[in-house]
């Protein structure tokens, strides 16, 4: 079982990957992978297609394991804790670390249920009714939908639905959230409402997001770090981590050239 974890300065470290390396059967996707997530910061990882950004971050709460052939060596560690001990519950690991992905997916129930199931599941003996406001208001939704709280959490547009699947991550009381390219399906206004929120959840949540969109990553991140991939002799391509920093650093004055020339649009 993952232990509380102790509140301590807010640069405390949350996640931690040392030399980590993934492998799928016989193919390295991503070698020698260290880095140190902060907490209440918002953390993006940027690089070009291919080179493990979603594959790491899956790697922090252990949703590569539902791929058969997946293989991690190294070390991933949540607080200090080792996420791929025997011990530690991979569905507790996805409580605390929750989840959004590219694409909005509700489940096609009502807006309440969407927000309710996950602390259901749980065993939550709080009362339902003030966590779903509470989350919905968190997601900056309550005001849109507190009227068709029964509505199909589908009837929503699709920025609204991207809050929803927000505003359920935070129901079950996570202690980061994890989001990949959660805007990349989103009308600019949508994409702004998401942004906005992120600068108000990292008060109480550690947040790493995936972008393909560095000024998306220039605006909402306070760390970046920037991957890129090598082609192998058999014709595939590793990925790897070039540098990692304060986000003004990566975007105004980067240490490695490969790291300007992608922040520039000069490749990738």
């Amino acid at each position: 079982m993952l232990s509380n974890p102790q509140t301590k300065n807010q640069t405390e470290t949350v996640l931690q990957t040392e030399n980590l390396k993934v492998y799928y059967g016989n193919f390295l996707a991503l070698r020698d992978i260290s880095i140190d997530i902060p907490k209440n910061r918002v953390t993006a990882f940027i690089g070009p297609s291919g080179c493990g950004k979603s594959t790491l971050l899956r790697c922090y709460n252990r949703l590569n394991d539902l791929i058969k052939s997946f293989r991690a060596e190294g070390k991933v560690t949540y607080h200090g804790q080792d996420l791929y001990a025997s011990e530690i519950d991979p569905v507790e690991v996805r409580r605390r670390i929750g989840m959004v992905f590219q694409r909005p997916n509700p489940f096609p129930k009502s807006i309440y249920d969407n927000i309710t199931f996950g602390a259901r599941i749980n065993g939550y003996r709080g009362d339902l009714d003030e966590l779903v406001e509470r989350s919905l208001r968190q997601a900056a939704l309550w005001d849109e939908v507190k009227d068709k709280l029964r509505a199909s959490g589908l009837s929503l547009s699709g920025g609204q639905q991207q809050r929803l699947c927000i505003a359920r991550a935070i129901a079950v009381q996570p202690d980061v959230i994890l989001m990949d390219e959660p805007c990349s399906a989103l009308d600019p206004i949508s994409t702004l409402r998401v942004e906005e929120l992120l600068h108000q959840l990292k008060e109480q949540y550690t947040i790493v997001i995936v972008t393909h969109n560095m000024q998306q990553a220039s605006r909402v991140s306070d760390m970046t770090a920037f991957f890129n991939v090598e082609p192998t002799e058999k014709g595939g391509r590793i990925g790897y981590l070039v540098e990692y920093d304060r986000t003004e650093v990566i975007f105004q004055s980067p240490q490695q050239q490969a790291t300007q020339e992608y922040v520039s649009g000069r490749f990738g």
